[in-house]
């Protein structure tokens, strides 16, 4: 029989997924990629797979990796798609896919299942990085396959299905909206929320922070600081990765930080409504940019600044595992490289407040930028320098006289 591996979640989807591949004849291998979902019965979940007929079922603690070696790279690079989502999902998605490869790999499975639908953008992410990785690799995406269309219209034939083949799963009434959480932030959408005249932020019920409203009425300062541009302590505590991040969550979190509600432009074209909370990235990204306004110089900022919108739309269409990006993370490597020391946060009712930051590697002087006298700038020597600057204006304006 022909073998596959499954992103698998033992939800409804993935679960009827499973069985259907089934029926067409596969193996099926379950993989479970735990990036910091809502706290479930991990072994329970893997039970249920094997139950349900799964060759093999497994767990991959990924939590570490993406914080690390996605999430933090993304950070230093200042990326936001359409200049303002933190891109929590779009980041997790190709080390879900490299995860299944190299367990497809460990199996002996020609093929690669999720569950994306056809008019999002996950299945852009998980079949770019796969076929980047695996070249041959055969992707099997069952809701851009008609028959499976046909056979499940809607939630009642799927769940039909599951008590005909005795597949335990939750019938619970749907949400309003639907929901996809990682550590890194949690994403809410469809239902009631692709109303655009509804308030979104009003009918969401969040999982990692209090509304503005809520949060306590002071001001709560946290220190992070940063080593080439990578966070690496919280109020002087070092932290991995994933524990920073987890650390922030909770402490811009319970200070209403991090909430957005955008209509995005997807990578198919249509356009979509998303609420998304990302309290501990909001606060990382605030800290980040104090940290290099300090220690890079002007022209690097800029560049870096032209450069980022570009990332974004990389990592939210899924091309990350691509020469373009590897030269990308390369140069924001070599950028980061003075983006040492520390910030300190200011985190009241929903905003984010620098309250201080210093480094060893600051090129900030208070002499030459002091409005007072002294230091070694000459304000004499402006007026050479803005002749030279305005030679280009003054030929203009007397060739081309405008009316004022």
């Amino acid at each position: 029989m022909p073998s596959c591996v499954l992103a698998y979640s033992g939800g409804l989807d993935t679960s009827v997924i499973l069985g259907w591949l089934q029926d067409e004849g596969y193996d099926v291998h379950a993989v479970y990629v735990d990036l910091g979902q809502p706290c479930e019965d991990r072994e329970a979940i893997l039970q249920k797979a094997r139950d349900n007929g799964a060759k093999s079922s497994q767990l991959i603690d990924a939590r570490e990796e993406l914080c690390r070696d996605f999430a933090f790279p993304v950070l230093q690079w200042q990326a936001k798609y359409e200049g303002i989502y933190l891109l929590g999902t779009s980041i997790a998605r190709p080390l879900i896919s490299k995860i299944c490869l190299q367990v497809a790999r460990e199996v002996g499975a020609e093929a690669y299942a999720h569950g994306a639908t056809g008019k999002g953008n996950d299945q852009c992410r998980f079949q770019l990085a796969a076929e980047a990785l695996d070249p041959n690799v055969q992707i099997i995406a069952p809701w851009r396959i008609k028959q499976f269309r046909d056979l499940f219209p809607g939630r009642t034939e799927m769940i039909d299905y599951c008590d005909a083949k005795k597949i335990p799963v939750k019938a619970s009434a749907a949400k309003p909206y639907s929901s996809d959480e990682n550590c890194l932030h949690i994403s809410y959408e469809a239902g009631k929320l692709e109303d655009p005249t509804v308030n979104g932020v009003a009918i969401v019920d969040f999982g990692m922070s209090v509304s503005p409203q809520e949060a306590p009425d002071k001001v709560e300062e946290v220190t992070i600081e940063f080593e080439s541009g990578v966070p690496t302590s919280v109020n002087g505590k070092k932290l991995s990765p994933l524990a920073i991040v987890e650390t922030m969550n909770e402490i811009a979190g319970r200070n209403g930080v991090g909430r957005i509600d955008i209509i995005e432009n997807r990578f198919v074209g249509m356009k979509s409504r998303g609420v998304y909370e990302a309290p501990g990235m909001t606060a990382l990204y605030a800290a980040h940019l104090a940290m290099e306004q300090l220690t890079l110089d002007r022209e690097t900022v800029h560049l870096r600044d032209r450069i980022a919108p570009e990332v974004a739309e990389m990592v939210y269409y899924g091309f990350w595992y691509v020469p373009k990006m590897d030269a990308l993370l390369a140069f924001i490597r070599e950028v980061q490289k003075p983006v040492t020391g520390s910030v300190t946060l200011g985190l009241y009712k929903g905003n984010v407040m620098i309250q201080s930051r210093e480094s060893p590697n600051s090129l900030y002087d208070e002499e030459i930028a002091s409005m007072e006298g002294g230091g070694s700038y000459d304000q004499t020597d402006a007026e050479g320098f803005l002749r030279i600057q305005g030679l280009p204006s003054r030929v203009l304006g007397a060739a081309r006289p405008r009316a004022y």
